[in-house]
């Protein structure tokens, strides 16, 4: 049995976990649950599952889950700063970090810390400190397992293969809502527009960064990270069955195909490095009657540019690159500022902030924190 800490287990990649794991009771066993408000999930997932921990980051929702929880033996806590913590204590195989937001970076390095592999789902962890974690992974003898279907996808076609005979990795992206949206139009953009993902179902705040295309900016980022300094280029293939492609020094091209269902790799991350039967969906290539390709539009989707620059940058650019766009898309949900403004103020921050080269974790979180500080009193001024 492989004990397993899952980091937001409420959320929809959490929730997948948990159905894999239903379907796989003789493998896995959870030892700690956490949730952000979703109180009333985290127990009716800790009744079921009985891990040793849970967390609920909201405070105000402590009593509920300890009154709810009383008897059963399970701890709990809350408040999100105490999760690094609670990784370090806690005994667990693998932790699965499916967390939204840079609250996912220090338990990543906690776990690393112990030797422990992490799945990991939570974006923002190799966004900002990537150079920091992975070679903490390399020294500590750890893996870190991707879950992204498009670095899932890199990660199989590149089993068996040397590093030396890669030539580049090919990144896919639908294009969004906004793909055939005039440039001139993108300011009139709403909420409810950028929210209408049209091949994947999420949370609200990746469908936005789906939406600006900065979510594929950010992948380019942790694909760097994942696999090495090796050349990165995104491709825009509307119909997301091809996750992503890498091509070879003879240049031959292997690409990991598949409806664009996330339990797909989310499975693979578990049973790496074995693969599991499974009765998800499959694809029909009678059905498919096209697949295409586009070059993204980079003056249109400009958060795509300044990630792909922050990239070559490194250092800290890419913790405000993060921080900036995490603060300018939650007022963008708000409608406190428009579609456009996202880049903007990314840029914005970008240009004010004090660079650091090779910053360590202390300083990945100094810069996030005053990028976040700084994007709000622009917004501010704005509204």
């Amino acid at each position: 049995m492989q004990k397993i800490f899952l980091l937001g287990s409420t959320g929809s990649i959490g929730e997948n976990v948990l159905n894999i794991v239903r379907q796989h009771k003789d493998k896995f066993e959870f030892v700690g649950l956490t949730a952000n408000h979703r109180w009333e999930n985290l127990v009716s997932q800790a009744l079921e599952f009985r891990p040793k921990v849970v967390l609920i980051g909201n405070p105000d929702f402590e009593d509920n889950v300890k009154s709810a929880l009383e008897g059963t033996g399970i701890k709990v806590y809350s408040q999100e700063e105490n999760l690094a913590k609670l990784v370090a204590d806690t005994d667990f195989d693998l932790l699965f970090n499916s967390l939204v937001g840079c609250v996912g970076v220090l338990p990543t390095v906690e776990s690393l810390k112990k030797s422990k592999d992490v799945a990991l789902a939570n974006k923002e962890t190799l966004v900002v400190a990537g150079e920091y974690v992975m070679n903490l992974a390399k020294e500590k003898n750890a893996h870190v397992r991707p879950v992204d279907s498009e670095h899932s996808a890199i990660w199989q076609c590149l089993l068996g293969e040397a590093e030396k005979d890669i030539d580049k990795l090919i990144i896919t992206a639908s294009g969004g809502p906004f793909r055939t949206l005039p440039r001139e139009k993108m300011h009139l953009v709403t909420v409810k527009e950028a929210l209408n993902h049209p091949n994947w179902v999420m949370g609200n705040k990746i469908t936005i960064d789906s939406a600006t295309l900065m979510n594929k900016g950010f992948e380019v980022i942790e694909a760097f990270h994942f696999f090495g300094n090796v050349k990165v280029e995104v491709v825009v293939h509307p119909q997301s069955i091809i996750h992503s492609m890498v091509e070879f020094c003879d240049g031959s091209v292997k690409s990991q195909m598949g409806v664009p269902d996330m339990k797909i790799p989310i499975q693979f991350a578990l049973s790496y490095p074995n693969r599991w039967q499974s009765d998800f969906e499959r694809m029909d290539f009678r059905k498919i009657t096209e697949l295409t390709f586009e070059q993204p539009d980079f003056e249109k989707f400009r958060c795509l540019q300044l990630a792909l620059d922050c990239m070559e940058t490194g250092g800290t650019s890419t913790s405000v690159l993060n921080a900036a766009n995490e603060i300018a898309v939650e007022s963008f949900l708000k409608e406190q500022i428009k579609f456009t403004q996202i880049p903007e103020l990314i840029e914005k921050s970008i240009n004010e902030h004090e660079f650091s080269a090779h910053p360590n974790v202390e300083e990945v979180l100094e810069a996030d924190s005053w990028t976040r500080n700084f994007v709000k009193k622009e917004i501010s001024k704005i509204c």
